[in-house]
C-alpha cells in the first residue's frame, strides 16, 4: 500500500455541497465544450464493453431470456452457428 490512511472521514463540507444550486458552482477554470470540440471528438468504449453493445429487439431478447439462465450463451452460439453454416468462416 502507499501508506495513505484510507480510513479517514473526507473533509468535504456535504451539507454544505449538497445545498448549492447548480448556479452557485464555479466552473471559471474549465474550458467551454464547444462545437468544434464535438465535431472531432471521439467516442471510445473499453473492449469489454464493447462486445456488449449489440441492440436486439425486445422481443428476440425476451425470447432467448424465456429458454434459461444461459441466454447470452445461446445467443453467442446460434450466431456462431449462423457464421458456420454461411460459408464466411474467415471472419472468425
Amino acid at each position: 500500500m502507499s501508506g495513505k490512511d484510507f480510513n479517514k472521514t473526507s473533509g468535504t463540507n456535504w451539507e454544505a455541497l449538497e445545498a448549492m444550486e447548480d448556479e452557485d458552482i464555479d466552473y471559471s477554470d474549465i474550458p467551454p465544450l464547444t462545437e468544434e470540440f464535438f465535431e472531432k471528438a471521439t467516442l471510445r468504449i473499453p473492449a469489454p464493453q464493447a462486445q456488449r453493445l449489440v441492440e436486439i429487439d425486445s422481443d428476440v431478447l425476451n425470447w432467448f431470456q424465456a429458454q434459461g439462465g444461459g441466454y447470452k450463451a445461446l445467443i453467442n452460439s446460434v450466431l456462431r452457428r449462423y457464421i458456420e453454416n454461411s460459408g464466411e468462416q474467415s471472419a472468425v
